[in-house]
């Protein structure tokens, strides 16, 4: 990228032309990273002539996109940010934009339509993209001015825009190469997307891969008799893949939007050798020609419906004979030996050499698809990690195409692949013939891909500001247990990570938070604590706990409650800087460590929240002290000062969670002013080490608080009362009024008559003693055994 462009281009503003299910969507993930956004759509037929009138397809459009769960929006506030308006009024805005993007109906027609009026209205050098999924780029040239087409590209959004991170990036042969490299840039930093440059090729990379695997799956499920329930079994979490799997992800997403691609690619890609696969089966031309598409129309492959006791059922279709019949569980020999095996890489093995249905399943499906991603080669990418990328980033996959493949062993799967008539392309011999079994290399703490036309590793564009703990931790481990590791991630910082079941928090991680604070203290500069799970975690070891009290074990129990406050006093109180990286769930135990570090550096999907209070305890790890502290810092007095009190007793009281790290802000886990959020996942270990770094500079050892003000009755009068309002209302039960009357006898620092001062020792003393006498009430242990056994997210 030429220096100079890089440095003067800036997105201030964006005008996004079209709000429907994408464009509005695509409008709020704008101004989720801070971006004002003009928001356009057409007038109504027979509109008045006032602009609420006027305005109302697009307001309309952009309420329901808010309104929508999952939301689109990481703050409701943000969506101050979007302007709307009407392509007839207000198309003359567009002129103060830096990015306008087409996001309107799929037809070449009307998109030419809007492009003459951006260009009547764009001013030099603003970016223009259109977002279609389909429709070739360069087509969208014709008539067009030569500033125009040389800031023009596609940009495709995958829905919904805000947690799909898949961007896919079409030039035409006139776009610049330095707003190709700006897109590139721009999409990851900023949008926290995984941008991938495509080439102008039908259905691009994701939706050419991904749909050919679901249109073939639809014709292997039909050769083999298997049914809706077992081939969702065989493609979800196991296989690395999202929970909805196939059958219900095409319901979520509606069958018609499946057929519409699938139709374009049985068109558009005559010379493709597995085209057949993208005709419809017989079943699925009769579910569309029915209208049973899914959610929108209230059955596809799945329907609920009502039992005659009144009870909501799920059934599945019977794809023989098109009736309904009530869900059935699905068992595997295959999947029962895949369960102790927690590593997909390791499961995958199984899984391909499985002796039964699954098996067969498995081999067939995978080397249809290593086939014929080898095939696409160079025609839709010249480089496999992009394929990779837009799959994992686009369908939600674990592993990409040909990262399964290197699971598996290149030259092992490829002798099945051929016994089985699914020969691979001839650049994965060449491959095998240089002595290599991998399409990937990490070399150097580098991740690198084989390069087809130079026979060679390289690096892939794009990756040098990442830290990778998998590729770094085989030799940089400094120290490690049966749950936790510490790795040096360089320039003095060390890396805390632990692998448990949903990354729980038990004996095994407080021993690696100490340990790792030990090393740093002795032989570094500072400690970053992060990892690369699904989660960060969901909490600490709430079966632990239960099997404790359970067992009346009780100075254990105090022991284990006792170490981990003590773990997170050392977070806070040693001596070299802390940073937390929390990404997703980052709940109870998780939220307290986060509250004790130095600063937090989180990704903005967290979800972060003190949700003990639903299992019938109390933040017992220093939650509920830290709270007491925050609300002592506010330094207000009266009655703003027991507003505040309520606030951060309710939060905990009602076990909120925020939906973004951006809302844990406002629920008082994040710090105004210290702690800060990255959007692109990929970059949050490397801008984690990176706060650290400077954090270290100086860096002062900070000394235990016994300034805390609490206010004693004046406030614990007042949490009393309202349980018992609450008890009177029958919102909430009698035990829930014991669990809030512990936690407020916490905050208010015990019942004292007055305000007054105490230290943080105190006050993890009293949430201790709170916490021990919560955790032996028969209610508590009846709700954390309704969670064990039910299965659901350790959350303490």
């Amino acid at each position: 990228m030429t220096k100079n462009y890089f440095m003067k281009k800036v997105i201030k503003k964006v005008a996004v032309l079209g709000s429907g299910v994408m464009g509005s969507r695509i409008a709020c993930h704008f101004a989720n990273i801070g971006v004002e956004v003009l928001l356009l759509d057409i007038v109504p037929k027979d509109a008045a002539a006032d602009k609420k009138s006027r305005n109302k397809i697009v307001n309309d459009a952009l309420a329901f996109a808010l309104k929508s769960n999952p939301s689109p929006i990481y703050k409701k506030s943000f969506a101050n940010r979007i302007t709307t308006g009407n392509f007839e009024d207000d198309m003359k805005n567009i002129s103060t934009c830096d990015w306008i993007i087409e996001v309107v109906v799929e037809r070449l027609d009307i998109k030419k339509i809007v492009f003459d009026n951006v260009e009547k209205f764009r001013k030099p050098g603003s970016l223009i993209t259109s977002n279609t999924s389909g429709i070739p780029i360069h087509l969208m040239l014709e008539g067009r001015s030569e500033d125009f087409q040389k800031n023009f590209c596609g940009s495709h959004f995958f829905n919904p825009p805000r947690y799909l991170k898949l961007l896919e990036i079409i030039p035409t042969p006139k776009t610049s190469q330095d707003v190709l490299d700006f897109f590139m840039h721009y999409g990851d930093l900023y949008l926290g997307k995984t941008t991938v440059l495509c080439k102008d090729t039908p259905a691009f990379i994701a939706n050419r891969i991904g749909v050919f695997g679901i249109m073939s799956l639809f014709h292997l499920v039909e050769k083999m008799g298997l049914t809706v329930e077992e081939v969702d079994k065989l493609t979800g979490p196991v296989l690395g893949r999202p929970k909805s799997a196939t059958f219900r992800t095409c319901d979520v997403v509606g069958l018609d939007t499946l057929i519409h691609v699938a139709n374009g690619l049985a068109q558009g890609v005559q010379n493709d050798e597995s085209k057949e696969f993208f005709k419809l089966p017989a079943y699925v031309a009769k579910m569309s020609e029915n209208k049973w598409l899914g959610d929108k129309t209230g059955q596809g492959f799945y329907k609920k419906v009502k039992s005659a006791g009144g009870k909501s059922e799920i059934q599945a279709m019977d794809l023989k004979t098109l009736e309904y019949k009530p869900s059935q569980k699905v068992k595997f020999a295959t999947l029962e030996q895949t369960k102790p095996i927690d590593n997909l890489k390791d499961r995958l093995k199984v899984m391909i050499a499985g002796k039964d249905k699954a098996g067969d399943f498995y081999r067939a499906s995978f080397f249809g698809l290593f086939q014929y991603v080898s095939n696409r080669i160079p025609e839709i990418s010249d480089e496999l990690y992009k394929i990779d990328d837009a799959m994992k980033a686009g369908f939600g996959w674990e592993l990409g195409p040909f990262e399964y493949w290197d699971a598996l062993g290149v030259k092992e799967t490829v002798a099945f692949m051929e016994k089985s008539g699914s020969k691979p392309a001839k650049w994965v011999y060449d491959l095998i013939a240089l002595g290599k079994n991998s399409f990937y290399a990490v070399e150097n703490n580098s991740k690198k891909y084989y390069d087809i036309p130079s026979k060679s590793y390289k690096a892939i564009p794009g990756t040098e500001d990442y830290i990778s703990l998998e590729i770094i931790r085989p030799t940089k481990t400094v120290w490690k247990n049966s749950g936790a590791t510490v790795t040096d991630i360089g320039d003095g910082i060390i890396n805390l990570e632990w692998n448990t079941k949903m990354n729980s928090i038990g004996g095994e991680v407080i021993e690696g938070v100490n340990k790792a604070i030990e090393i740093a203290e002795k032989d570094f500069k500072g400690l970053v604590i992060s990892n690369e799970g699904a989660n960060f975690s969901a909490g600490a070891n709430v079966g632990m706990i239960f099997m404790l009290a359970v067992e009346q074990e009780w100075d254990e129990l105090n022991f284990a409650v006792k170490a981990f406050q003590n773990a997170m006093m050392r977070v806070r109180y040693s001596s070299i800087p802390v940073v937390v990286a929390p990404h997703n769930l980052a709940l109870g135990g998780a939220c307290e460590m986060s509250m004790h570090s130095d600063k937090v550096v989180a990704h903005a999907e967290t979800y972060m929240g003190l949700v003990e209070f639903g299992v019938g305890l109390i933040p017992g790890g220093g939650g509920s002290k830290e709270f007491a502290v925050r609300l002592s810092d506010e330094l207000q007095e009266g009655d703003v000062e027991l507003n505040n009190f309520r606030d951060k007793f309710l939060t905990i009281g009602q076990a909120k969670v925020g939906t973004s790290a951006y809302e844990a802000f406002d629920l008082g886990y994040l710090r105004k002013g210290i702690d800060r959020v990255v959007v692109s996942y990929p970059r949050l270990l490397a801008e984690a080490k990176a706060e650290c770094l400077k954090l270290s500079v100086g860096y002062s050892q900070p000394v235990p608080r016994k300034d805390i003000r609490v206010l004693g009755r004046q406030a614990l009068g007042l949490a009393y009362l309202g349980a018992d309002s609450m008890l009177n209302g029958n919102y909430i039960s009698e035990h829930d009024v014991k669990i809030s009357q512990k936690l407020a006898y916490v905050l208010c620092g015990g019942d004292l008559s007055s305000p007054t001062l105490v230290s943080e020792q105190y006050l993890l003393d009293l949430e201790r003693e709170a916490f021990m006498s919560l955790a032996g009430e028969k209610k508590t242990l009846e709700r954390i055994q309704s969670i064990l056994v039910g299965g659901k997210v350790l959350r303490n």
